[in-house]
């Protein structure tokens, strides 16, 4: 179950650090089958980088 309190602003990116590809939480990537909203820990680990074909181990969280 996704958490219902979060907005736009309290969900997290996560930057492949092979190419540069984000996965934004917030809009998720409804072509891999990750609607909107899907947190990075509910990402399956076998998921891979859309640009790349990098492991999700090969992420890290995007902060300002």
């Amino acid at each position: 179950m996704k958490d219902q309190a979060r907005t736009a602003n309290n969900y997290k990116k996560y930057m492949c650090v092979i190419c540069g590809f984000i996965y934004d939480e917030a809009t998720g990537r409804p072509e891999d089958g990750l609607a909107p909203g899907t947190l990075w820990k509910d990402v399956a680990e076998t998921w891979r980088c859309p640009d790349c074909g990098a492991s999700k181990d090969d992420f890290e969280l995007l902060t300002v």
